[in-house]
């Protein structure tokens, strides 16, 4: 496979360290002004490490003005394109991604899917085009590097790339511009206390979610394989998306296996340029940005020795 010059023939396009490290990314960087500014805050003050840009946002001018500058400052940080699939706009003309569109019946145009099951039905029954995936995923990868970004990663706006048929176009595309990285966004499970997740069910919901979908394990590392791209051993955090605290985030640092994890993180702030947003995280965003610039979460870390590392560590 191709990979740097220190890469033996073995080596497999993920770490088995005998470490634990960690990647904090933060999504949705470019959503609001708001997301945008709690990143940042997230990095400067806080335990973030990563962010992912979404090329179709409207805050995205502003986001790479405050990426440029996080760069400067901290040019250990690393910012990779959130490629935006579904629940949002194509950067190309509805004519180059029709099978990615929900057409309107008013007026005959078209937006990307807005429902993660209806995007899911496509995927698994081969009705998108991998053609206009990897058509729409260089558009953006190349918005970014038009900007002054060159992504260190990519990963996909509701882990759009964890079905297969959508995955092996965006790691050609990710290939011919340069990026090195994708999530793996297959997460490990931890033992969360079973009182709390008996009162969240949408907790067992997601769980149910994630076990099922855990089937595109193998193939995705061996796509990322093949591809020659890299990826850390899993995700956490996922499960706990719109309700992490303190306590959440004890008990995954707590249990963080050996290896090289992300935790996914949307930080933000809950303001009136949110609300003209479609998005499920709202106050849970400015929540979660308390628990990652507090010295516990920072303790935590430190307590079980855990390494904080950016994907340019990849």
């Amino acid at each position: 496979m191709e990979g740097p010059p220190f890469a033996p023939p073995h080596f497999l396009a993920c770490y088995t360290e005998t470490v634990r490290r960690l990647i904090v990314n933060a999504d949705d960087f470019g959503m609001t002004t708001g997301i945008n500014r709690a990143i940042v805050e997230g990095c400067t003050k806080g335990i973030i490490t990563s962010s992912t840009l979404m090329a179709t946002s409207k805050a995205f001018d502003d986001a790479v003005v405050r990426a440029r500058d996080l760069l400067v400052g901290k040019p250990e940080f690393s910012v990779g394109c959130h490629v935006v699939l579904l629940d949002g706009e194509p950067l190309l003309s509805p004519d180059r991604v029709s099978t990615l569109l929900e057409v309107h019946q008013n007026d005959g145009t078209g937006q990307l899917n807005t429902k993660l099951s209806g995007f899911a039905r496509s995927a698994l029954s081969g009705k998108l085009n991998p053609d206009e995936i990897e058509a729409e995923a260089d558009a953006q990868f190349s918005l970014l590097q038009a900007a002054g970004i060159e992504p260190s990663h990519f990963d996909c706006h509701k882990h759009a790339h964890i079905f297969p048929a959508v995955l092996k176009p965006l790691l050609r595309a990710a290939k011919a511009r340069g990026v090195r990285a994708v999530r793996n966004p297959f997460g490990r499970i931890f033992p969360f206390p079973f009182g709390r997740l008996l009162r969240s069910p949408k907790l067992w919901t997601r769980l149910a979610q994630m076990n099922m979908l855990r089937n595109f394990a193998a193939s995705f590392r061996n796509e990322v394989l093949k591809h020659g791209l890299r990826t850390p051993d899993g995700s956490v955090g996922v499960l706990v998306t719109g309700a992490l605290d303190a306590s959440y985030f004890r008990c995954i640092a707590d249990n963080l296996p050996e290896g090289t994890w992300e935790f996914v993180c949307h930080p933000g702030y809950n303001d009136a340029e949110l609300s003209q947003v479609r998005t499920r995280l709202r106050q849970s965003r400015e929540q979660e940005l308390a628990v990652l610039t507090s010295a516990d979460a920072r303790a935590a870390l430190q307590r079980r020795g855990i390494e904080l590392i950016s994907y340019r560590d990849l």
